[in-house]
């Protein structure tokens, strides 16, 4: 069968495709993509190229989409379940690093190190300025807990913070096993010192922290996002860094990515990264091996265990 890669692919999970079918790796446009997709019976792509109802109207032989990541929000899996289409991803591959990049952004807004390299290259030294806080002996409050959450959770733990979460998903066995207490949405914004974004973007979490949410945090404490920016507010949260109605942010997503025309651009006290919450070494290779896996096993006529829309199967 024939399989086109739209992203880019670690060599190793590449290599595995092709031990059984041919493979085309091609970083195509949107109408580049229309008119290749006839061809295809797997594609397989990141988080750039979007599987619109066109793509999967247009993909007559199309029999599972591979997300080499977690998200599928790039997807339409409602189109593909209707298709019969089978739609994979590849939910663990980036879970650590995503985890890791958490706490990097945490310590950074607690030690301000972005405004202490750009003091120290510009020929100042302003540690009065940049006196910081640990993160020792503080709340960490875990809006949403699933795997990221739960290893965000077991590093802040080395750090002798305490942690919270709200999750309505989250059991309180595991909630327990993790060394989390859940508490309600008022009570983790009210009692945080730092605020990680760990939910899924549904139509429920989509805009969930504005500008009321905000006003009950504390004016030291600080907001963090991996996660999926449609989740913040961005208009909430750069008049609450404007106002100091918090004291920092530090964002690795944004409602549009590249982030033009936010208002955030022009705010104090936050910090950004390019959505690099899976890019990592490790991360990419799970996720091509991951993901390779769940597409042969697809076009065998398996049933894949990271499969979106079990519907597809009845």
């Amino acid at each position: 069968m024939n399989i086109l890669v739209a992203d880019g692919l670690d060599a190793e999970a590449l290599a595995l495709l092709r031990k059984v079918h041919d493979v085309h790796v091609e970083e195509v446009d949107a109408g580049r993509l229309l008119d290749a997709i006839p061809s295809f019976h797997a594609l397989i792509v990141r988080g750039r190229t979007k599987v619109t109802k066109e793509v999967l109207g247009r993909g007559s032989n199309l029999k599972v989409v591979g997300r080499a990541g977690v998200g599928v929000d790039n997807i339409d899996v409602e189109t593909a379940t209707a298709r019969k289409i089978v739609v994979v991803n590849a939910p663990t591959a980036s879970t650590v690093s995503v985890a890791e990049l958490a706490i990097g952004h945490m310590i950074s807004l607690a030690r301000h190190l972005p405004m202490a390299d750009r003091s120290v290259k510009e020929g100042r030294w302003e540690k009065k300025g940049l006196e910081g806080r640990e993160l020792s002996g503080k709340v960490l409050g875990l809006l949403g807990s699933g795997r990221i959450g739960g290893e965000v959770a077991k590093r802040a733990h080395a750090f002798e913070m305490e942690v919270i979460a709200f999750d309505p998903y989250l059991s309180l066995p595991t909630a327990d096993s993790l060394g989390i207490r859940l508490v309600d949405k008022e009570t983790l914004f009210r009692d945080a010192d730092f605020v990680s974004v760990h939910a899924a973007l549904t139509p429920e979490t989509k805009g969930l922290l504005g500008r009321e949410e905000l006003a009950l945090m504390k004016r030291t404490a600080v907001l963090v996002n991996c996660a999926r920016g449609e989740i913040v507010q961005e208009g909430a949260l750069a008049e609450a860094l404007r106002s100091g109605t918090i004291a920092g942010a530090a964002l690795d997503v944004f409602e549009k990515e590249p982030p033009a025309g936010s208002p955030l651009l022009a705010a104090p006290h936050v910090v950004f990264s390019p959505h690099l919450g899976a890019s990592t070494e490790e991360a990419q290779a799970r996720a091509g091996a991951i993901i390779a896996d769940q597409v042969l096993k697809a076009l065998e006529g398996k049933r894949p265990e990271f499969c979106v829309n079990p519907k597809v199967y009845g």
